[in-house]
């Protein structure tokens, strides 16, 4: 594999915010840190605000296992159990009543209790740490009594009011409004989900922002010459469950979605599904592709000009695979027929290996069900 980024420049990280989704940032960060990025700077929203703070801290291990192992009492003050049960709707009578009463307790305390998450957050983040940190940390929430966005830079804040920041922009509507500072706050991705600005106006001109699809306002932002922004996001954000979802089987897949999802950004390996190292030339890439069509009944009688001119092409539209070339197209029926056969999808292959695992009876099969 060839890295495509520059391990000589500093790199700044924009985090979307995204509530129970935000294992898929530090799952990315362990690619990073494992390709020797430069990461000099943080702006995170939300989740990404928590997580950034983990970033700058550095401590990578500690990050990831408390992910995890999430729990929503760890977060919210409600029962793990009941909690899960409702949202998969897994709930027996009697769970649900007790369900339904804590709920109407819920709307007359007018949103969830976030005690849990307020000591989280004191336990987890070490101020004095973050202020001797090399890297920066901006933190973007709201004031609701202010009406007005807030860009903090962590080191400037002193240790309660660092706590109180990282709270704040992680005040999702559902939480109960409680004053910090005699002020109200919410989530920051009511007015900017994904901070890219705060990064433009600091000087940071090397910029990945990870995507969370949260809820929120995407701010228009206009990149300036100079100015590269690589984004990195899952190919389907369903796969990373709900805002709410804080469940340490989901957290654990989306570490893992997140460490692959980096490599494919930082390595260009090609695949929908499955992370591939693309070996073969265009012409290799040809020749496997032409071999499959002729294998296949539909194909079998075609001359070469059809299977160019009318086959591939009609391929590539089957599998949304119209952009790049031979290679890419390839890697795509490659991707189709692994999804179907199942096959182990944590690794990065070749084209070779993911064939020899696959077998080329997958690949006929594939083409025939497309």
């Amino acid at each position: 594999m060839k890295l495509q980024f520059d391990t000589g420049r500093p790199y700044a990280l924009a985090l979307e915010g995204g509530g129970a989704r935000g294992a898929y940032q530090i799952g990315a960060w362990k690619a990073l840190e494992e390709a020797g990025l430069n990461i000099a700077a943080v702006a995170g929203t939300s989740v990404g605000a928590l997580n950034g703070a983990l970033i700058t801290m550095g401590d990578h291990a500690k990050a990831e296992e408390v992910w995890a192992t999430i729990r929503y009492s760890e977060v919210m003050d409600v029962d793990d159990e009941e909690m899960s049960g409702l949202l998969k709707g897994e709930l027996r009578e009697l769970d649900l009543r007790s369900v339904v009463d804590k709920i109407g307790a819920v709307i007359r305390n007018r949103g969830l209790d976030v005690t849990p998450l307020r000591n989280w957050i004191k336990e987890l983040v070490d101020p004095e740490v973050i202020r001797a940190a090399a890297r920066e940390l901006y933190i973007v929430t709201f004031s609701v009594s202010d009406q007005k966005e807030l860009e903090l830079r962590a080191k400037d804040l002193d240790d309660n009011t660092l706590y109180d920041m990282l709270l704040a922009s992680a005040y999702l509507p559902a939480f109960r409004a409680e004053r910090m500072e005699g002020k109200l706050y919410a989530d920051g991705g009511l007015r900017d989900v994904l901070p890219l600005h705060v990064l433009i106006e600091n000087g940071w001109t090397d910029i990945i922002a990870m995507r969370l699809y949260g809820p929120g306002i995407m701010r228009p932002v206009r990149i300036p010459e100079g100015t590269a922004v690589h984004t990195l996001a899952p190919r389907d954000k369903d796969e990373l469950g709900g805002i709410l979802e804080f469940e340490a089987e989901q957290s654990r897949h989306n570490l893992r979605l997140g460490y692959y999802d980096a490599m494919r950004m930082l390595y260009g390996l090609l695949g929908t599904r499955y992370y591939i190292d693309g070996q073969w030339s265009e012409d290799e890439a040809r020749q496997f592709l032409c071999a499959a069509v002729q294998r296949s009944p539909a194909g079998r009688d075609a001359s070469l000009r059809e299977i160019h001119e009318k086959r591939l092409p009609a391929l590539a539209k089957k599998l949304d695979a119209v952009d790049g070339g031979y290679r890419e197209l390839a890697a795509a029926l490659l991707d189709a027929a692994a999804a179907r056969r199942e096959a182990d999808r944590w690794r990065v292959y070749t084209e070779e290996e993911l064939l020899a695992g696959l077998g080329s009876e997958a690949v006929d099969q594939c083409l025939a069900e497309l």
